[in-house]
């Protein structure tokens, strides 16, 4: 195995270590929302780039899951009052099949 046939100094470890150093990000601004985001990126908080939307946010995910849950909701609460939906009816249907396939 190669070994060094001299000592690095202090200074010169600290020298090379300089460079693994943590580096200030460049930013820029964002020209939809104007809040500041990483130069060449999609927009952490619109979700644009060159002007395109290019993701779905979490928060937009957030606000359709809510309203499905909610939409949930009144079903359950139909359930509970004796009104059955489609769903238990479809449920019923496939228990039967399934009886039918295993006669």
């Amino acid at each position: 195995m190669a070994l060094p046939t001299q000592k690095r100094s202090k200074s010169r470890q600290k020298r090379r270590q300089y460079q693994y150093r943590l580096k200030k990000m460049h930013l820029s601004v964002c020209p939809k929302c104007q809040k500041p985001k990483p130069s060449h990126q999609v927009c952490p908080f619109c979700g644009t780039y060159m002007g395109k939307e290019i993701i779905k946010l979490k928060a937009e995910k957030r606000k359709n899951k809510k309203e499905k849950d909610k939409k949930g909701t009144k079903e359950q609460k139909d359930k509970k009052e004796g009104k059955e939906g489609k769903g238990i009816e479809k449920k019923e249907k496939m228990v039967n099949r399934k009886d039918t396939k295993h006669k």
